[in-house]
């Protein structure tokens, strides 16, 4: 038994004219502000007092164990206390904290002083109040990569103080989702 003919066109195929470029730190940089991420704002005391950052890097990479990751650079500010911390907090941020999110990310302040509402969860860790939701972890994995230590953590518990439009890093600007 024969199949009738589809009326389908021709493929053809189309000259790529895109220079192809070497991935340099211009070119990464370039192409990575063009992927939207999700922000959080990772926070953690070892003993010497609060610290804490923006991340878009955080990823979720196993069901069971519940583990995420995220990366560091090994110059932040924050890095000597997540190099020693065993738990962190995970603080999720809304469509319109982008100024929590930038606070966490200028170098050189104090980023838990006023205008930063926080307390300690009853575990010792900093938290952010305003987080529309959180999670706490320990950490199990610090691998040094590249300029960056990538940290993986077990999570341990979860809150959830309201429901939230999730803030996004886009194009070097913050921004919120568009539902389609």
């Amino acid at each position: 038994m024969s199949l009738p003919a589809l009326n389908r066109p021709a493929l053809s195929v189309v000259p790529d004219h895109a220079e192809e470029r070497v991935v340099d730190a211009d070119v990464y940089r370039s192409v990575f502000r063009r992927h939207a991420a999700g922000v959080v704002v990772i926070t953690a005391d070892a003993g010497h007092g609060p610290a804490g950052f923006t991340a878009t890097s955080l990823v979720s990479i196993s069901l069971l164990p519940p583990l995420v990751s995220f990366a560091i650079a090994t110059s932040a500010s924050s890095w000597p206390t997540v190099s020693t911390a065993n738990s962190l907090v995970i603080n999720f941020l809304s469509a319109d904290q982008h100024g929590i999110a930038g606070r966490f990310a200028t170098s050189g302040i104090d980023r838990f002083a006023e205008p930063t509402n926080w307390s300690r969860l009853a575990t010792g860790e900093p938290v952010l109040d305003e987080a529309p939701s959180y999670l706490r972890a320990q950490v199990e994995h610090r691998f040094a990569v590249g300029d960056h230590y990538l940290v993986v953590a077990r999570l341990a518990t979860h809150t959830e103080r309201r429901e939230h439009e999730p803030l996004l890093y886009h194009d070097g600007h913050y921004a919120k989702a568009h539902h389609v």
